[in-house]
């Protein structure tokens, strides 16, 4: 058993983590800025505790980061295209700020972290698949979408910094497009179940006609305990994603096939919608070699599964469906 603390354990991927921790007989300590998660969030296993506050608050994050923890997984980040627009300011502040405040609590406690990082690091590199060290290319600094892969890559540069000059042991994660239960409806998998149970037509962007290779939760978590737990990930920076590269219209139609009831499908198009201020990217691949070489990790869900799984979650979870498309009740 392990003491382990999960910044932003409250949110998707964080409640998944902090519920498989607690199933494996860790001691759990979730640090967020809201209480836990309604639903069957963390029903499974033991509950952890809850310690609330602003994790750009040092003071607040003490409360949570405290000697004796053996590893802080870092999951609290400002987390969507919509927020990216609206809060480009708090995307920065927390993802940089935050992610100093972990990284010297977890130096001052000694303790391990896992940085949770993402896909978006890489930009708009046409040459794919990415692998871990390839190259980032992004758009001009005046297009807020940009915000959040800056923000990110500046958060790996700062662990990066923490490892090699403070000896921190630190692992980094990126994730690709990880869907399943709890989500909230803002994302391309999450929004089309939400409006296909609700009888609504599908939405896709530009036709649909980009790439992803969509990573179910639950193989995510897998491949995060494991960065949390094993040496040999120390200093190590891991792509964690599926390598089923699959356009986002054949998503769309997976997921209105299996949850019925949705009425067609509307082709919205980016700068209508969402203005100059975004830029959109046609293929987002990993190369997730690195990860099953060095921990024996490997994404094991086909699409069709995970995507069953999670329209029967939200089937059985009303509080879910009753949330607006940005997953406010």
């Amino acid at each position: 058993m392990a003491r382990v603390v999960v910044t932003g354990g409250g949110g998707f991927v964080g409640s998944h983590l902090a519920e498989r921790l607690a199933e494996r007989g860790d001691e759990v300590t979730v640090f967020d800025h809201a209480g836990p998660p309604p639903g069957d969030a963390l029903s499974r296993g033991a509950t952890p505790e809850y310690v609330t506050g602003d994790i750009r608050d040092r003071a607040q994050l003490a409360r949570a980061i405290t000697r004796g923890v053996d590893v802080v997984y870092h999951l609290a980040a400002v987390v969507g295209v919509d927020r990216y627009l609206d809060q480009p300011l708090d995307v920065i502040d927390i993802n940089l700020s935050g992610t100093r405040n972990v990284l010297e609590l977890a130096e001052r406690a000694d303790a391990k972290v896992v940085v949770a990082s993402t896909s978006e690091v890489f930009g708009r590199n046409p040459a794919v698949p990415w692998s871990e060290d390839d190259d980032r290319v992004l758009g001009s600094t005046a297009i807020d979408r940009w915000s959040y892969s800056s923000s990110k890559a500046l958060a790996e540069h700062l662990t990066f910094a923490f490892i090699r000059q403070r000896g921190l042991r630190a692992t980094i994660v990126r994730y690709f497009n990880v869907y399943g239960p709890r989500q909230r409806p803002a994302f391309v998998i999450s929004r089309t179940i939400h409006r296909a149970l609700r009888g609504l037509p599908s939405v896709v962007y530009d036709n649909g006609r980009q790439t992803r290779c969509f990573t179910y939760v639950d193989d995510a978590i897998t491949a995060t305990v494991m960065a949390g737990t094993s040496q040999k990930s120390d200093g190590e920076c891991f792509n964690i994603g599926s390598s089923d590269e699959t356009t986002v219209r054949q998503a769309v139609q997976l997921v209105a096939d299996l949850a019925g009831g949705g009425t067609g499908m509307v082709a919205v198009d980016t700068r209508e919608c969402l203005g100059e201020r975004y830029q959109d990217l046609e293929r987002r691949i990993p190369d997730a070699t690195k990860a099953h070489q060095v921990l024996g990790w490997r994404s094991s869900t086909p699409l069709r599964e995970g995507l069953a799984r999670t329209v029967e979650w939200a089937r059985a979870n009303p509080w879910w469906l009753a949330l607006d498309d940005s997953g406010q009740e």
